[in-house]
């Protein structure tokens, strides 16, 4: 039965119906992923993290950082259920981190319960603020990039299931690099992270240059899907992610014991 805007409703013989679709569409089925299960492809850009389970929650350390230790590589993946009153799980990730010299953080979804468990707990916002979980088709995102970014040459370099891609001036004589990215494969998910460019030559195309050779080397790998971590606050990104198609699937946030 279909109701029309005016009149009566109509009816229409099911051998007639050749095809037919949810109205609205449904999100794809990407996007009807959880988040813990979003978050879980993270894992894939840090080999040398070590996780433990703490019920649903997932405890990970990154015994071999580089540079300054990253949030979600050293922080308690805070969704679903600890299998613990949620008392004694705070209590449970504080103790872990404390037994390896390392600061607690927990990683919530914003608006989620568990937030506010922790919250009620005392727990306090990481001022460094919070980040959104975007993803799109990774064939989309491609599309989207075709005939953009810059002429230079991009440098692959490869292991496993990770890549990093760079850009070098060699007018210097030196090498010096304008701009840099990563990305690793976990399963079909492609992730891209650190995409970073030299503030001197911003606006040039760069990010989009390394993002597009990231992309097809994913796309190489079997990737179907493309996911990354973008700050809230980082208006030139999150406007380059819109154009490219790249939809917030949910944002999270960060709690440090008070």
């Amino acid at each position: 039965m279909v109701q029309p805007e005016s009149g009566p409703p109509v009816e229409i013989a099911l051998a007639d119906i050749v095809s037919g679709k949810p109205v609205p569409p449904r999100p794809s089925v990407r996007m009807r992923v959880s988040p813990r299960a979003a978050e879980l492809h993270t894992a894939s850009l840090w080999p040398a993290v070590a996780t433990e389970p703490l019920g649903d929650w997932l405890l990970r350390t990154d015994t071999a950082p580089v540079g300054r230790l990253r949030r979600r590589a050293n922080s308690c993946l805070a969704m679903g259920d600890p299998g613990l009153p949620l008392a004694d799980a705070a209590a449970a990730v504080r103790r872990f981190y404390e037994r390896r010299g390392r600061p607690a953080y927990a990683q919530v979804e914003l608006g989620s319960d568990e937030e506010s468990a922790l919250t009620g707990l005392g727990w306090q916002v990481d001022p460094t603020g919070d980040a959104e979980h975007r993803l799109a088709a990774l064939t989309q995102v491609r599309r989207r990039l075709r005939g953009r970014g810059a002429s230079q040459a991009v440098a692959l370099e490869s292991a496993g299931p990770r890549a990093t891609a760079t850009i070098t001036d060699d007018r210097t004589g030196e090498g010096a690099v304008l701009a840099r990215g990563e990305a690793a494969v976990d399963g079909d998910w492609l992730g891209i992270h650190g995409v970073e460019v030299d503030p001197a030559h911003r606006r040039l195309g760069l990010a989009t240059a390394v993002m597009a050779e990231l992309l097809a080397w994913g796309a190489e790998q079997g990737a179907t899907t493309v996911w990354l971590h973008v700050e809230t606050d980082n208006t030139p990104a999150l406007a380059l992610y819109d154009e490219l198609g790249l939809l917030p699937h949910h944002t999270c946030r960060y709690l440090v014991p008070g």
